[in-house]
């Protein structure tokens, strides 16, 4: 099973909203403390609506708590980072694939990216006027990605 991983998010609206789209595509939601908000948020509710009961989630105290307890394979990890080397087009997604995604503000920590650069992977933009895209939108894009195959079966 395909799983979302955030790493320390901070806003609770694209929490619920990457919440139902794990739901809709039956991926796995994996939140990496820190938090910037508590599960328990009326606002990370209210963008899961009432999905937010069938996701199927797992928290971890830290990146190295995750890394202990799921030990992904290289070939099933994609982070995104807006100026990785290679677009999300190009990877044969595994079934088991980890998507990973930074917070918000700040995007993946420095050592994560040092750590997994084999792995890093960006949606592709067109203009130069936008920095990055609202962490929601990128992870049902990435997600869609990752599951292609699956509908063209």
């Amino acid at each position: 099973m395909t799983t979302i991983v955030l790493v320390q998010p901070e806003i609770p609206g694209n929490t619920g909203a990457v919440g139902r789209t794990c739901v809709a595509l039956g991926m796995d939601l994996v939140l990496i403390h820190p938090l910037g908000f508590v599960i328990s948020d009326t606002r990370l509710k209210r963008s899961g609506l009432d999905y937010w009961q069938h996701i199927q989630l797992a928290e971890f105290a830290s990146w190295q708590a995750f890394l202990d307890e799921r030990r992904p394979r290289g070939d099933q990890m994609f982070l995104f980072e807006e100026y990785a080397p290679r677009s999300f087009y190009e990877p044969d997604y595994p079934d088991d694939a980890y998507l990973v995604f930074g917070c918000e503000t700040k995007g993946l920590p420095d050592q994560i990216v040092a750590n997994h650069r084999e792995s890093l992977v960006a949606l592709p933009m067109l203009s130069d006027k936008v920095r990055s895209l609202n962490l929601a939108n990128t992870v049902s894009a990435a997600a869609y990605q990752a599951m292609r195959g699956r509908f063209l079966r």
